[in-house]
Order: C-alpha cells, then structure tokens, then sequence
C-alpha cells in the first residue's frame, strides 16, 4: 500500500460505480447514528452533500436532537448501503461543524423552497399541527419577500473526519463477504477479511 495512502479515494471509486454503474437509487443517502443524551444509540437517515480528502459532510438544524447528542458525544457512524452494487461502508469517525462561510456558500444554492423550510421547520420537535408549520412558513415567505434569503444562524453542516472505515463487499450467488478495514492512527493501516455470511 501507498505510504501516503488515503481511503477516501476507494470511497470516490465506489460512490462513483455505485452511481454510475449500478444506478443506486439515492447513491448520497447514509444511516447515520449518535449517542444521545440519554446513551443510547439513535439512528436516522441523512443525505451526503460533499466529501473529501477529510471526510465526509452533511447538513442540517444545529437545533436537531442529532446535533445535540453530537454537541454531547462528537463520536458517530456512518453506513452507506448500496443494495445493487452489493456493497457497504460503514465509517466511525468525530463529528465537527464545518466553517459558518462554507455552510453559507451551501446555503446560497439550495433551492428558494428549501431555505425557506429551514427557516420555518423546528427540526426534531413536535408541532402542534400541519396547520401551523404551514403558517409559519407562510410567514417567513412574507418577510423575505422580494430578498435574498440568508442562512438561519442555527442552520449548518458537518465534516464526519473518518478513524476507521470498512469496506464490505458482497459476493455474487455465494454467502462470502469480503470486508477489508483502514483505520488511521497517524497513518491508515489495512486489514482484510473473507468470511462467510450465513
């Protein structure tokens, strides 16, 4: 292996079969787990916006129960499962927010509708009806009438920087699973394992 060897470039091979190959319905989407507050893990699915040499990125409402339990615990996992290229990667890696500028320069893409949700949605939290989550994106509708739509303060994204990840590959018509490891410890190390799937 390359002494400056960094898996992210495997990650870029892979997305891009995936994509490109095996036509992965939503080739972005990962299954990303926290500890909450509580110590108990907590799943959701969230959608990769960017990755690179550093790790992986993605945004969302600071506000959210997942920021809160990475404000708790930065420590997180991701899995990307991708059912016709018959391949996984699962990262653990430390969570950070990325900078205030790169969140906004995201922000500034995003389509009207969306920077308006942002704005009105309280992410995580329980709403009273569909009514008023209407209402009050009417009301953000109203007062940016006509203007740019800035970034809510509260509103942003994160860089998932990789310790480990494991790339799982899944054997046509056999139960053999092909998995090999890269964890960093100043330089990434490689492990490889064949085992059966029963």
């Amino acid at each position: 292996m390359p002494k400056n060897y960094n898996p992210m470039q495997h990650f870029k091979k892979w997305f891009f079969e995936a994509d490109k190959l095996y036509n992965e319905r939503e080739v972005n989407a990962m299954l990303l787990t926290t500890i909450g507050t509580d110590n108990f893990p907590k799943s959701r699915m969230v959608l990769l916006k960017k990755y690179t040499w550093e790790g992986f990125v993605f945004f969302t409402n600071y506000e959210s129960e997942k920021a809160i339990s990475i404000a708790s615990n930065s420590k997180v996992s991701l899995q990307f499962n991708w059912v016709n290229s018959n391949r996984i990667v699962v990262v653990s890696g430390i969570a950070t927010k990325i900078s205030e500028t790169m969140a906004s320069n995201y922000f500034d893409l995003r389509p009207r509708g969306s920077k308006l949700g942002a704005w009105a949605s309280s992410q995580s939290k329980k709403v009273n009806s569909r009514i008023d989550l209407e209402q009050s994106f009417l009301e953000y509708e109203n007062k940016f009438k006509r203007k740019e739509i800035p970034k809510p303060p509260f509103w942003g994204g994160y860089l998932i920087r990789p310790k480990k990840i494991d790339f799982i590959q899944k054997k046509d018509c056999s139960n053999l699973i092909e998995t090999f490891s890269l964890e960093l410890n100043y330089t990434w190390s490689k492990k490889e394992k064949l085992q059966t799937n029963y």
